[in-house]
């Protein structure tokens, strides 16, 4: 995909909370569980069980 301005300005402005659903979803038809993405998501942001709730 060829990457554009304006494709460039709909990815920045996506919020984590309408992305994670996805992710969640993702991560459990592999059979993995939400336990396991939330310590990819701390891995990776920072962001513990309690900063991802808020």
């Amino acid at each position: 995909m060829k990457s554009t301005s304006h494709h460039d300005e709909r990815i920045a402005k996506m919020t984590f909370a309408s992305v994670y659903p996805h992710y969640l979803a993702k991560v459990e038809k592999k059979g993995r569980t939400r336990e396991e993405l939330h310590q990819v998501i701390e891995w990776l942001t920072g962001f513990g069980e309690a900063k991802l709730k808020n």
